[in-house]
This record gives C-alpha cells, structure tokens and sequence, in this order.
C-alpha cells in the first residue's frame, strides 16, 4: 500500500480515532481525579570513611574508593525491617515494617557518596517525620551495629545528614498533565487499531489498489455516484453537460483506443454481481459514441432480466430472442433511438433456454451481422458470478468490460468475476468502477486525473464557449491497447 492508502485510511475512519482519543483523555483525567494525592520527603546522607584514631585517612583516594563501594550496598539496608522495625516503635506508627517499607525508596547518584532516601505518604507531615526517622535509624544501625568494629574503637564509617526532609507542599502524584498525555497516547493507538481492524475486515473494493491487488487489468473509467440514478439513469442524454456525463465521454475516449487496428467494435459489458450499474454504463456508452456520428447498436444480452428497453424506453416485446429463434430479421426488431445513429435490440421476449442460445452458432451469426453494419456493438451481458451467459457473450465480441461498484462490490466477487473470463480465455479489457463518491476518503482512492472538465456549447450570440468546472471524480488517463477478435 501507498502511503496515500494508509493516509485514507486514517481520514475514513478520523471519527473513530478522534473519539478514542478523547476517551483516553477522559480516562487520564478521570483516573488523576480519583487518585488520592501523594507527597514525597526527602533526607539526604553524606558517607565518608575515617581513620582508627579519629583523624582524617592517610589514603583519601582508597577511602572515598571504599565510600562509593559501601553506598550500593547501603542503599540496599534502607529499607530492611532492621532500620523500619526501629522507626515503627520509635514513632508508634499503625504500620507493619514491611508496610513502612513499601514507602521507602533509597537511591545513590553515580559516582557520589550521597544517600537519598525518600519517603512518600498521602500526609506531607507524615511523610518528612518519616524521611527524617528512617535517615535517622539507618545511621545507627549502620555505624552502631552494621560497620562497628569489635572492641570500643568507633566505626570508620561516618555518615552525617546533609539535608533534612522537609515538609512537601505539592504532591509527586498523580501527575495531571502526564495522565493526560498518556491517555492521548492510548487512545489514538486504539483509535489507529480501530481503523486498522475495520480496514481488515472491509471485503469490498474501495480504491484501485484494491483492484490492482486482483487484476492488472487498467482502470479506464470512473463514474461518480448520482443518488438519482435511477430517475434519470441517461445522463449522457438528459444533462449532457453535467460532471457524471464527462465522466461517460471520458470512457467512450478510452474505448476509441482499446482497439485501434480495428474500424468495428464489439465490446460485452457486465459485472461481477446485480445492481453494480453496467446497464446504465452500457446505454451511457452507447449514446456517447453515437454522439460522435459513430453508428452504434446496443444490445441486451441478459434474456433473463432484461433492463435496456424500460432503459431505453423502447419496446421490448420483439427483440434478440425474435433473432436468434429465426422469426424475424435485424432490421425488423431494431429501434432507432434519438437523432443520432443508435439503434437498439431488446432482449425481447424471455426464452427458457437463455445459455444455449447465447451460446448458439446462430448468435454468433447474428452478432457478426450486426457488426458489419455498425461502427459499434455494444451488449449489456447478464452478471457474471450468477449465470455463465456473460460469459459466453464475451467469447464474441473484442473486449470485456467489467463494471465494478466502489464500496459495493466485494473484493472476492471481482477475483471470481475475473478468473471465470480468464478460464474461457476471455481477457478483461478494462474495469469501469461506478458508484465512486464524490465526498470522503474514498473520493480520493481513483487518483485525480482530470480533475476539471471542459463542457462546450454556445454563448447567446450562437458563438462557441468552452466553460471548465470541476469534476467531482477524477478521470483515469487513457489506457490505449490494443484488441483481439476472438
């Protein structure tokens, strides 16, 4: 993945991290609030080493040596029950030695002869009368009991208080802002899990990398989602110069170019499941190559819920069915449609054998009739995954055009869709993904080629204009290959 992908990602699903974001920072803030705060105390022990008659040691180097070695070892008696068992009389604490134990901490910087021991309490008096006892008692247990000599020569360690403890007037904890910070760390981690996670379990085809994973067949359109597509499923015709109509010449241009040692073109266009838009793609191609004079007929090759004539607003009682059982002629089931040279062939009356006529030599015949009349043969084929007669339309025409829904289309239904075309030794010429939203992430994830579209007609003088607004979907550059007759 790109990084563009991982970043679209993140946007999809900002929502979801922005509120387990806020959750964590709820939370930090939340737990600062219930903890009970605690002060620290603090008592700072100097550690030297004297000599046996009181004077300072001939060898300085060799005793501060020995200091240093003796605070590690030190620090390690701060805490034991033979210092907090003589604090606990001492002062008539409520407190076990091992409970006064767990409040005591003893640390020594590098290289000094420096004691610290720190004493932390929920009371800041409590806490420095503690810090002062315990620094108190580890002197005399050290130097009375620990390092005494036999005899009642003095001990030739000298430890002297430096720093009394004092009353704290803040508390060590909790601390606020860090709680915070933490539960803002959390919770974007987990908001990044999240987006993760649904990105895991998302089956459905959402950008072209999630089609090149599959196929690495190009991209050679990309229709915006239109709410009122069903109303009005001929934009090519009823706005002719609104983005999703470009969008249809875009891919008509495309086509131009898929099979350029050929004069006719034959071209099946079907999809993976029902309801992805490849009739409405179909008629929508079909008007905009007879846009430019080019004569084309569009067939409805699906004899089992035909959709091109209610579609189209033809009749569809006679039709393909009518041609390939001999009863009538192209040119009595043909309907011209508008001004242009469009012509259309219903599917016609519904057979109980759709596969075996589609797949008949008769089919064959009739589909290279029609296309040594017509520049174009465009046939809207029934979904792929559900009955294999998309599948053998394809095995005529030139090239396969797979119809692909974004957020719609299940990634496994077009690797299926792909390899049935590929077993027959059918090749996908291009995907046209329709459904692509104009706002959100996933307006991004189909590339921004074309991100403005020229719509030409006339100013109130008759004079030509050329206005440019901007498309909601990018268009995909031209992909020119070139076709094969089967």
């Amino acid at each position: 993945m790109e990084l563009r992908d991982y970043l679209r990602i993140l946007h999809k699903n900002w929502i979801a991290m922005l509120i387990c974001t806020l959750a964590g920072v709820a939370a930090g803030a939340g737990v600062s609030l219930v903890m009970t705060p605690t002060y620290s105390a603090t008592a700072e022990l100097y550690v030297s080493v004297r000599s046996s008659d009181g004077t300072e040691a001939q060898a300085l180097n060799q005793g501060t040596t020995f200091a240093r070695q003796a605070v590690q070892s030190y620090t390690t008696v701060v805490n034991k029950e033979i210092v907090t068992s003589r604090v606990v009389e001492e002062l008539g604490l409520d407190l076990t030695p091992a409970q006064l134990a767990s409040k005591i901490t003893a640390s020594n910087a590098l290289n000094t002869v420096v004691i610290e021991i720190s004493v932390e309490d929920e009371d800041p008096q409590l806490a420095a009368t503690l810090a002062n006892a315990v620094s108190a008692n580890f002197i005399e247990v050290v130097v009375d009991e620990l390092e005494k000599p036999e005899g009642a020569a003095p001990s030739l360690v000298k430890i002297q208080p430096v720093q009394s403890a004092q009353v704290p007037h803040a508390p060590v904890s909790p601390r606020v802002p860090l709680n915070i910070v933490i539960g803002a760390v959390i919770g974007i981690a987990l908001g990044v899990g999240v987006a993760a996670l649904r990105q895991l379990i998302d089956t459905k085809v959402r950008s072209t990398h999630d089609i090149a994973q599959i196929t690495d067949r190009p991209v050679i359109g990309t229709i915006a989602y239109d709410p009122d597509a069903g109303r009005r499923p001929l934009i090519v015709h009823e706005e002719p110069k609104s983005p999703k109509a470009e969008s249809y010449r875009a891919l008509r241009t495309n086509l131009r170019f898929m099979d350029i040692e050929n004069t006719r073109h034959s071209f099946v266009i079907t999809s993976s499941l029902p309801s992805e838009g490849k009739s409405t793609t179909s008629a929508n191609i079909a008007i905009a190559l007879a846009e430019q004079g080019a004569k084309v007929v569009l067939v409805d090759g699906d004899l089992r819920k035909p959709k091109v004539a209610t579609t189209m607003g033809v009749d569809g009682s006679v039709g393909l069915t009518d041609l390939l059982s001999g009863r009538a002629e192209p040119k009595d089931v043909l309907q011209r449609w508008g001004r242009g040279r469009l012509y259309v062939l219903p599917a016609g009356r519904i057979p109980p054998n759709p596969s075996e006529l589609l797949g008949s030599h008769t089919m064959q015949q009739v589909h290279d009739q029609l296309l040594a009349e017509h520049d174009y043969v465009i046939i809207d084929a029934p979904p792929l995954l559900l009955v294999t007669d998309g599948a053998v339309l394809s095995e005529l025409a030139h090239g396969t055009l797979l119809v692909v829904a974004s957020g719609q289309t299940p990634r496994s239904a077009l690797a299926g869709a792909v390899a049935q075309l590929e077993g027959i030794g059918s090749e996908v010429s291009g995907i046209v993904v329709t459904k692509v939203p104009t706002k959100g992430p996933d307006s991004y994830a189909y590339g921004s080629y074309g991100a403005y579209g020229a719509y030409y007609g006339t100013d109130e003088s008759g004079n030509p204009t050329t206005e440019y607004r901007k498309i909601g979907t990018g268009q995909m550059p031209i992909v020119a290959r070139k076709g094969t007759r089967k």
